[in-house]
């Protein structure tokens, strides 16, 4: 990969779920050091894309490089946020421990975490500003808390690239933008996808806006305006306007 190959590139990508298509013909280029928002409506297609670019899904049509590879090979330079976390908040595990499973993978040294891991652990927790949680079990925390802690599991193996699925469903307006704000800092020195029901929250942030609904559309921030909203999500969608 040289410096001006794209990070992840899509060339008429198309999925289906037996005979329902979800993405047809999409393409998409995401350059080194981007900021990428990604909205559309409910089964729209946005976690099929984000799959399919972590290299969890096979496209059924069309090709997907990521660094100049195919997804999979790429696996260890992404950092990958779910909607929804793998594991039962009931789990007895702590914040620390969580963290550390980020670094499963990335060494070569079997049976445990050896002092890097656990250096490189402390310092994604003081990144996303969890350390002083280390040792709490994760059923304790609260939202927030939460999507700090999986933050600092996807920052911890340094990623290239930053992948995050409604990193911010289910938080209160001020935890989101706190979470905002720190990706901003950190797409200081990496590329961020992130997908978000919240459209007009997003483009405070973000430099573009993909828009998919099976296919897809890109669009600059200050392109988005109510007739491309209305197409996306259909007529009955009223515009809020974040001041920041």
């Amino acid at each position: 990969m040289t410096v001006t190959d794209p990070v992840i590139e899509l060339r008429d990508v198309g999925f289906s779920y037996g005979a329902a298509p979800v993405l047809e013909g999409v393409d998409l280029t995401v350059e080194e050091g981007e900021f990428l928002g990604i909205v559309g409506p409910n089964a729209g297609g946005k976690s099929t894309l984000l799959k399919l670019v972590l290299g969890l899904l096979e496209p059924q049509r069309g090709d997907i490089r990521v660094l100049g590879r195919p997804p999979r090979d790429a696996s260890r330079h992404l950092g990958y946020v779910a909607q929804y976390p793998a594991f039962s908040r009931d789990f007895p595990i702590t914040v620390e421990q969580t963290v550390l499973m980020g670094r499963l993978g990335t060494g070569g040294w079997l049976g445990g975490y050896d002092r890097a891991d656990r250096a490189a652990a402390w310092q994604a927790m003081v990144e996303v500003e969890a350390e002083d949680l280390a040792q709490r079990q994760i059923g304790s925390l609260s939202g927030g808390q939460l999507q700090r802690t999986l933050l600092a599991r996807a920052l911890v193996g340094n990623p290239r690239v930053l992948i995050l699925d409604e990193p911010t469903a289910n938080i209160d307006q001020r935890v989101e933008s706190d979470i905002f704000d720190l990706l901003g800092r950190l797409n200081e020195r990496m590329t961020i996808l992130v997908v978000s029901h919240d459209i007009a929250f997003i483009s405070g942030y973000v430099g573009r806006v993909a828009c998919i609904n099976r296919t897809l559309v890109c669009h600059k921030t200050e392109a988005v305006e109510g007739e491309i909203i209305q197409e996306l999500y259909g007529d009955h969608v009223r515009m809020v306007r974040h001041q920041h």
